[in-house]
């Protein structure tokens, strides 16, 4: 968590803002950030960062556009020195909210850019707040307990408010929560959850269109409701739905001892949310889920201390990168050495290959 003056310099710069403009990571967790600080603000548009792995220098554009006074990069740990630089070129203060433990470029040059991260300051091993965590407890409104525990739970945190939310959603929770996928995957709330990742996978002017519906939400019962501000919403929800489905059984049929590796291709990666349940439904096991498009695949792998292990493996090829929590990573490769990876990934976890 954030230390309490570290917690005010925030709230300050949040406050002073007139136009603030928020670029979230695009999941629940980045988006519930945003719906958190803009509920309890009253002023600001979200825009989802569909840029991978950084925010980059594309983005800047849409801040001059939307004529923001004010930059806050909502669970994005990497920025790309090019996006850095021009809103720094546009006189703007760049605030960057995030909880990730990484070591990207240096932006000591910039004067503009200042950091609030969950994770400074703790051990190895100690776990950071995500940044809807940190948001609730800025913000403090406790009719927005919903949205916090939503964006905590996807990003497989339980959060401090846990006996207050089952107190406040008894309904919404389940007595046998041990840990947060067994929220996000066993409890009403989770549903709910579930369905803020697959609307963000929509157009752009619907995603906004959820942004909005969302703002406009009194409790989470409002968020599937069947109503008209959020039929496009629904839609694609049970249309992403399917497909999610339908990939996670084959999936499912690619369990090979201690690994499970699938891969797909498309128009929309379904990558974190099929690892995330695959390795919620097989513990113990290493998951790889390649998501294949235009010669580049996107890998995300779960797994016991993979961070390590990918370290290693991604030295066997060149141009390609990696990285994210202990148990939870992403990478990306050339999709011609996606079999070789899986092959020395293989190896590196003995898995008898």
């Amino acid at each position: 968590m954030l230390d309490p003056k570290k917690q005010n310099e925030l709230k300050e710069l949040l406050e002073k803002s007139q136009n603030p403009i928020f670029f979230f990571d695009n999941d629940a967790d980045g988006l519930c950030s945003f719906l958190l600080f803009r509920r309890w603000l009253g002023r600001g548009k979200g825009v989802a960062i569909r840029s991978y792995p950084d925010l980059d220098e594309g983005y800047a554009k849409r801040a001059e556009e939307l004529g923001a006074d004010a930059i806050f990069v909502l669970d994005k740990p990497v920025l790309s020195k090019a996006f850095v630089k021009a809103i720094s070129e546009m006189n703007l203060p760049l605030i960057w909210v995030d909880h990730h433990n990484i070591q990207g470029e240096d932006f000591s040059e910039f004067s503009n850019i200042v950091s609030f991260n969950s994770s400074d300051g703790l051990k190895k091993g100690e776990a950071s707040d995500p940044v809807t965590s940190m948001a609730y407890r800025l913000c403090g409104n406790k009719e927005d307990a919903w949205l916090a525990m939503m964006g905590c739970i996807a990003d497989h945190h339980l959060p401090y408010f846990v006996k207050e939310f089952e107190e406040q959603y008894p309904e919404l929770w389940s007595s046998n929560i041990k840990e947060p996928f067994d929220a996000y995957y066993g409890a009403e709330i989770g549903k709910i959850a579930r369905s803020l990742n697959f609307g963000l996978k929509d157009s752009v002017t619907n995603v906004v269109a959820m942004q909005n519906h969302l703002i406009s939400c009194k409790s989470p019962r409002d968020v599937l409701a069947e109503v008209s501000g959020n039929r496009t919403f629904r839609a694609k929800y049970e249309e992403v739905k399917g497909r999610y489905d339908a990939l996670l059984s084959k999936a499912e049929n690619e369990l090979d001892g201690k690994m499970l590796f699938f891969s797909y291709g498309g128009e929309t990666s379904m990558s974190a949310d099929l690892s995330n349940e695959l390795s919620y439904k097989h513990p113990g096991v290493y998951v790889i889920v390649a998501f294949e498009k235009g010669g580049i695949t996107n890998l995300s792998i779960r797994g016991k201390g993979v961070k390590g292990i990918l370290a290693e493996v991604l030295k066997n090829f060149e141009g390609a990168s990696g990285g994210g929590h202990e148990d939870a990573v992403g990478a990306r490769i050339q999709t011609q050495d996606t079999a070789r990876f899986h092959e020395i990934f293989n190896r590196e976890i003995g898995n008898g290959k």
